[in-house]
């Protein structure tokens, strides 16, 4: 039994190895390419120097030069700066929305409860396409064309957040919550003092999804966000890419700096996001 055991964990972990190879491929030849000319991209690409970055004698202007043209061709800072405020607007302002909401949901007892939960959810079969020209008719009535407003307020409720947060709150020990009530604790203060702290982990599940999905946002900011001053680096890329001549060593560059952001955040709270996707859906 434990030779089976054994056998079995070597043979897990060599696939789960194989695979996350496979994914990294793509991300592996983005940055080396980065870091190469035209020349030297399509001369490698059918070898396994794509994965390899470029000879010292080969590097014209250092290992970081396409990345210094990349900025000296478009705005990039300023359009990292715009999808900044974009995702982290819609993250602090959403987390804040959506726990509250999930928080009523799993532990108030209101009229229809069980039907707005369901409304919430069934939501989430509607595509975001179909309802962005009278969401944008909108905007543009209110007046949030080319404004962080604009860009932000639409994307606040997010119905799988606050399906993740009720799941979680389920899971969370009523005992904790009667004990502050008998100290003397609101509602509201027990939400912050006492639920926030110790459900991070599903807080940072929440965070890691809306960043991911927004940073890598394209129609709604290209519909609402038309000046150049307030472009988002999804928008900027394709506007780099359209410029001539193509330069694909500084486009790789813009793209591996656009992808840096997701690593980061995604590395410093993968811990707390296993343990959140792990304690949700436990109850119904």
């Amino acid at each position: 039994m434990k030779k089976t055991s054994i056998t079995r964990k070597i043979f897990l972990y060599l696939t789960l190895s194989f695979l996350a190879v496979i994914f990294l491929f793509p991300l592996v030849w983005m940055v080396m390419s980065s870091m190469k000319d035209d020349f030297q991209i399509f001369r490698d690409m059918t070898s396994v120097k794509a994965f390899l970055p470029p000879l010292p004698n080969e590097v014209d202007g250092g290992y970081l030069q396409n990345y210094i043209l990349a900025f000296e061709r478009v705005n990039l800072l300023k359009y990292i700066m715009n999808s900044l405020i974009y995702t982290i607007g819609i993250i602090i302002f959403g987390l804040i929305v959506n726990s509250m909401a999930g928080y009523a949901l799993a532990r108030f007892n209101f009229p229809f409860r069980n039907f707005w939960l369901a409304v919430i959810i069934a939501t989430l079969i509607i595509p975001p396409e179909s309802i962005f020209l009278p969401l944008y008719v909108l905007v543009f009535n209110l007046g949030w064309v080319n404004t962080y407003t604009g860009l932000i307020v639409p994307f606040i409720a997010n119905a799988f957040a606050i399906f993740l947060f009720r799941q979680f709150f389920l899971d969370f020990p009523k005992e904790i919550e009667e004990a502050a009530k008998i100290d003397g604790c609101s509602q509201l203060g027990i939400f912050v003092r006492i639920i926030v702290p110790l459900t991070k982990p599903v807080f940072a599940t929440v965070a890691i999804v809306l960043f991911i999905n927004h940073w890598n946002d394209f129609l709604w900011p290209l519909v609402v966000a038309n000046d150049d001053s307030m472009r988002t680096i999804q928008i900027g890329l394709q506007f780099f890419m359209n410029q001539q001549p193509v330069q694909w060593g500084q486009v790789m560059a813009a793209l591996t700096v656009a992808t840096l952001p997701m690593l980061i955040i995604f590395i410093f709270l993968q811990r707390y996001y296993v343990q959140g996707l792990a304690h949700t859906g436990s109850k119904n």
